[in-house]
């Protein structure tokens, strides 16, 4: 019977089992994650080679003039060393892993989730999937907040496929969409796109494209040939939080 057993688990009927219990649902960026990993046993002994926890996040990616949605791991964590499972056993394992910084945020359409999988050899490797909430830093709210504060209403928030040619160390970069409603480049900006391309606890790097109003028919034409279009890389410090806003204001008016 245990021979059938084992023939049975390498296809993952009767075969080991996991459950990642995560001490929260919503963290900070920057944040730890505490939780426990449930191991449970099948109908046959089995080695676990290893047990590996991967913060995942969508973004979308183009391809032959089509856009897919896509996942990338942000962070890949390996909880332990190889043991073997017993019949019906039970093990619980501690785990605490910090959330990348630069984790994407959780607005608009992002999903980020903790994938837990188990490296059985010669079997089908379970897994567990965990959504989670991702907020802010303080300093990366401070300047999506400032951005408001400028007349700015956010429109759409997605990650997407990043060029090379940024710098990006994920396949994505998560770019935050405004659009003025009020103040001073009402009239003169059509949109303003903002990323985080590489971030600390004390500053941030942005990247923002400046998206000008055409007007007039030489405009126009500037725009639909998208030339209307300025890429400009800023640097932000926690020290810059109290007049942020200002800063922001006067980088845009240089473009707008």
């Amino acid at each position: 019977m245990s021979f059938f057993n084992k023939v049975l688990a390498s296809i993952g009927i009767g075969a080991a089992k996991v459950d990642t219990k995560l001490e929260k649902p919503e963290y900070t960026a920057g944040e730890t994650i505490r939780g426990e990993v449930e191991i449970s046993g099948g109908s046959t002994e089995q080695q676990i080679d290893s047990i590996y926890l991967t913060v995942y996040t969508t973004f979308i990616r183009e391809a032959d003039d089509r856009k897919y949605t896509d996942h990338a791991a942000v962070k890949k964590h390996k909880l332990n060393e190889p043991f073997k499972i017993g019949i019906n056993e039970k093990k619980s394992i501690p785990f605490s892993m910090e959330l990348p910084i630069d984790t994407p945020i959780t607005y608009g359409n992002t999903r980020v989730w903790v994938a837990t999988g188990l490296d059985i050899k010669n079997a089908a490797d379970p897994g567990d999937k965990d959504y989670i909430e991702v907020r802010p830093t303080t300093l990366a709210a401070s300047v999506l907040d400032a951005i408001g504060q400028l007349g700015f209403r956010l429109r759409e928030v997605e990650c997407e496929q990043a060029s090379k040619r940024i710098g990006s160390r994920f396949p994505f970069v998560q770019e935050f969409e405004f659009v003025p409603t009020s103040g001073p480049f009402r009239g003169k900006l059509d949109e303003l796109e903002v990323s985080f391309l590489a971030q600390a606890k004390e500053k941030a790097e942005l990247l923002i494209q400046v998206d000008r109003k055409a007007r007039s028919i030489g405009g126009l034409f500037v725009e639909a040939l998208e030339m209307d279009e300025t890429l400009l890389r800023l640097t932000v410090t926690s020290q810059d939080v109290p007049r942020l806003d200002e800063k922001l204001k006067n980088e845009i008016a240089r473009y707008a």
